[in-house]
């Protein structure tokens, strides 16, 4: 899903310019191609990206135009993300050099961009190590993002996998226990946070995957008392990191 945003995020338009950032070895968030572009050199450009693993978008031509301010785009463009990634050894390295247990934050498929700016905001101030996304169907670190988060994606490292279920189980083979949030879950208040964790939140109208949710040693819900029965992504994320921030401080 592309959002209005992307055209906040920095972007090379044009097939040499493009083809020119590929081969620099810069990180590289998408690649937008525009219908119907097909010569030799847009498939070479397609080529490269899919061997690098790049998600690749086809938007109409008008789209393109729009991300790229009307500047002459060949019908080719890459994003780059407001912020570099890192990756989950990186995560846990930060907690290991802080002599702390890795506390975690997995986005499964957070989509809206508002909401990872407010959970990467929240994280920062409850001791976060690291937060990993998706590299599909997920917000990227887009300047709404950046904005969103107050300042804290400066100090938030942020890992981006292909396969979170795979991320999991490499985390839980690392002794790090994941909890994920669902309505059906058991009491969050019965958790006892203080040892290596990650928590899972899901996406916003379809909440964990049902693999990842198999993945995750124990499932945490949020009591509700309302006639509605599901919080906000972020809030749902502030509520849990801060009772794990509680449990860290006694």
């Amino acid at each position: 899903m592309l959002e209005n945003s992307e055209k906040q995020c920095n972007i090379i338009c044009g097939k040499n310019p493009v083809l020119e950032a590929l081969r620099s070895g810069r990180e590289v968030d998408r690649l937008l191609i525009a219908h119907g572009a097909d010569s030799g050199t847009a498939r070479e450009i397609i080529a490269k990206c899919s061997k690098k693993g790049i998600l690749i978008k086809e938007v109409s031509p008008q789209k393109l135009d729009y991300y790229c301010g009307g500047a002459n785009h060949q019908g080719v463009a890459l994003t780059f993300a407001s912020h570099e990634y890192c990756s989950v050894d990186d995560i846990l390295a930060a907690a290991s050099a802080k002599g702390e247990d890795p506390f975690i934050i997995i986005c499964d498929e957070i989509e809206d961009p508002h909401n990872l700016g407010a959970i990467i905001r929240t994280a920062e101030v409850c001791g976060v190590h690291g937060i990993i996304i998706p590299k599909r169907r997920s917000a990227s670190l887009n300047a709404t993002v950046s904005k969103t988060s107050a300042g804290a994606l400066e100090y938030m490292p942020v890992a981006r996998v292909t396969n979170i279920a795979a991320a999991i189980d490499d985390l839980k083979q690392k002794n790090v226990w994941v909890f994920g949030a669902d309505m059906e879950g058991e009491d969050y208040g019965l958790t006892d946070y203080r040892l290596p964790c990650a928590i899972v939140i899901g996406n916003e109208g379809r909440g964990i995957g049902p693999l990842v949710a198999r993945k995750c040693d124990k499932i945490i819900s949020l009591p509700m008392r309302g006639k509605i029965n599901s919080l906000n992504a972020s809030v749902a994320a502030g509520v849990l990191m801060y009772k794990v921030m509680e449990c860290r401080n006694k």
